[in-house]
């Protein structure tokens, strides 16, 4: 009875911990797995082997040549010391005195000692040059994904779908490029030897060699299917590992270390992770446990057809349909075929899995370029007198409204454009259209009266230079922050001081330990770390040094004390002289000098004009002016 409720308890427990760790319909894809068979793959594999040996090519052609001519010399060296090992039993079995029994074996003995020989000096050859190559395959593979993930627009990364094929694509992917080549050149040279191995035993009794094959079937199949089961697993906890990194990155990294320890989220975040990996395991050891017993039944299998093998050919011995020495020479074929055949079945296992990761490389990459911007030739000028939005409208994947509905609006060279509005009314959505970042879904954005999107987007985006409200923290000497922008030219250092003297950034610059030269990072060695104020200084510094015609800000201030805002506004007045800015913020004071206002809610456009314009207006614009003036009117 205690036993019964001790087992009921246990239950419960177990249930209980099935609920917690069941995962959320956006940690899970089934549907991709469910569809992974192995004749689909199968099919796939000879186009996946050429996208390799192609990658491979590109990457060294000379080495790829001087791998693939070795493999191939390699293998019909092997193929030649396994037939002179027929010559061999022949002589030694052969009537007559042992003497020159000995004498016939010679020549072919000799012939199997130089093939052997040579097919050591020719796999050593061929492993440094695949020692070579592998590396090199890697590094195109790496610049191959990088190239095409900055190629897409900027709107892809809001799709969490794409979000997923770039991890599995960057987890697995790039390696199984690098993997499959390799693995792609022992399954050619196992194969080679195997075709000699199965030459032979053709010639000595064709019973023998279907025989051989099927002994091999069985490993072939758990092999396969072992693959498929982990590949299937890949798929269904690939967001779940992604999840779980980026928990463990915020756990581990520098700049959400003081967050995590003042609002004590450690143990939250370790019973996350905790959650996450214990599922995953679950998951990974059921996995195993499947793949030892697939294994366990080929390999039993195989056994017992390779018994029946070596039986077929005790029994063509007895009943003397073989001579003795073909026999003999049978017994080596066998063991060597079987030996090729198990480590050609292992090499077409790998590649196969392989090939699962690197079809899920090939995939992204053929994602990414539907999804690449699209490159005219035409560059946008060097300057414009007007930018005029026409009907705009912008939506985010998945989105079940515009972020941009039919805005129109127009900005003139040496204007300052203020955009505002509340949280989510499409400020700072509607800036990165101005800045090339987004393309209309409908609607146009013309310079001068061109369409933007006849000019390629790169072209267009430097001739833009944009202040964010969160900078990127990059981990480069503070000459490059704020230089990076103009990598394309030659930077030279007045130019480089003069920028950051009118972003307010020169002085503190000039108090770290190398000054322009400090690594801004405490990840690495005599690396410095700024506040947020003093990255928000470099940004500022970076839009000036760019030089550009058209300048956006999206709450440039954010980080700075009074002072330093009010410092930077003026700046920004001195820069607009001959350029068109853009300014977002929440502080409304700041926009008073706009020569044009536009108020935003929800996407759309409901207010514009000036400052006295729109507060006689009394509308959203006047609202929000007085609510923030009050505030300052109270505190004070």
């Amino acid at each position: 009875m205690q036993d019964a409720r001790q087992q009921s308890d246990d239950d419960q427990q177990e249930a209980v911990e099935e609920g917690e760790l069941a995962l959320p319909y956006w940690l899970t894809s089934t549907e991709e797995a469910a569809n992974t068979s192995i004749v689909h793959m199968l099919r796939r594999l000879p186009r996946l082997l050429r996208s390799a040996w192609l990658l491979a090519w590109h990457a060294s052609p000379g080495t790829t040549a001087a791998v693939v001519i070795l493999q191939v010399l390699g293998g019909v060296a092997s193929a030649a010391g396994l037939i002179s090992v027929v010559g061999v039993f022949d002589g030694l079995l052969r009537d007559g005195a042992t003497p020159e029994r000995v004498r016939a074996a010679v020549p072919s003995l000799i012939l199997l000692v130089a093939a052997i020989g040579v097919r050591g000096a020719l796999n050593s050859a061929a492993a440094s040059a695949n020692g070579r190559l592998s590396p090199q395959v890697y590094q195109a593979a790496e610049m191959r994904l990088l190239d095409l993930t900055t190629g897409v627009g900027l709107s892809t990364f809001d799709d969490p779908g794409w979000r997923d094929a770039m991890e599995r694509a960057r987890d697995r992917g790039i390696n199984a490029a690098q993997q499959l080549v390799d693995q792609a050149i022992a399954l050619g040279t196992n194969l080679i030897g195997l075709v000699a191995a199965a030459g032979v035993l053709t010639v000595l009794h064709p019973v023998l060699l279907p025989l051989l094959v099927f002994s091999v079937v069985p490993i072939a199949w758990s092999s396969a299917r072992s693959a498929r089961l982990r590949y299937r697993l890949l798929l269904r906890f690939i967001a779940v590992w992604r999840r779980q990194r980026m928990l463990a990155y915020l756990l581990a990294d520098r700049d959400p270390a003081a967050e995590v320890r003042a609002f004590t989220v450690r143990g939250y975040l370790l019973a996350e992770i905790r959650r996450l990996l214990t599922a995953a395991t679950r998951e990974e050891v059921r996995l195993s446990t499947r793949q030892i017993r697939l294994a366990l039944y080929g390999n039993t299998l195989s056994g017992l057809v390779t018994g029946v093998t070596y039986a077929v050919l005790l029994w063509l011995l007895w009943t003397g349909r073989m001579e003795l020495a073909a026999g003999g020479a049978a017994a080596y074929a066998i063991s060597m075929g079987i030996g090729k055949l198990t480590e050609l079945a292992y090499s077409a296992n790998r590649v196969f899995e392989q090939g699962l990761y690197f079809a899920d490389f090939e995939g992204f990459c053929e994602l990414s370029r539907s999804r690449a911007e699209p490159v005219t030739g035409v560059a946008a000028p060097e300057t414009f007198t007007e930018i005029v939005l026409d009907k705009v409208t912008f939506s985010y994947p998945d989105a079940e409204r515009p972020a941009v509905r039919d805005v129109s609006m127009t900005l003139r060279r040496g204007q300052i454009i203020a955009l505002v509005g509340e949280n989510g009314s499409g400020k700072s959505t509607l800036a990165s259209l101005l800045a090339g970042l987004y393309r209309p879904a409908s609607g146009q954005v013309r310079w001068d009266g061109r369409d933007v999107t006849d000019f390629d987007p790169e072209s267009v985006r430097r001739r833009v230079a944009v202040v964010m409200q969160e900078p990127t923290r990059w981990p480069m000497p503070a000459r490059t922050t704020i230089s990076i922008g103009r990598y394309e030219k030659a930077v030279l250092m007045p130019e480089v001081e003069a920028a950051a003297r009118a972003g307010d950034a020169h002085e503190f610059v000039m108090e770290l330990p190398r000054q322009y030269d400090t690594l801004l990072s405490r990840d690495f060695t005599d690396g410095a770390d700024l506040s947020g104020g003093q990255w928000q200084r470099l940004a500022v510094s970076r839009a000036f040094f760019r030089d550009a015609p058209l300048l956006i800000c999206d709450e440039p201030t954010a980080n700075l004390d009074a002072r330093a805002e009010h410092d930077v506004y003026d700046r920004l007045r001195e820069l607009a002289a001959g350029r068109t800015v853009v300014l977002i913020t929440h502080r409304m004071a700041s926009v008073r000098g706009a020569d044009r206002i536009y108020v935003l809610d929800h996407g759309s456009v409901v207010e514009e004009g000036g400052h006295e314009e729109l507060m006689a207006v009394a509308g959203t614009y006047s609202q929000l002016f007085t609510l923030q003036a009050n505030a300052y009117q109270t505190a004070a």
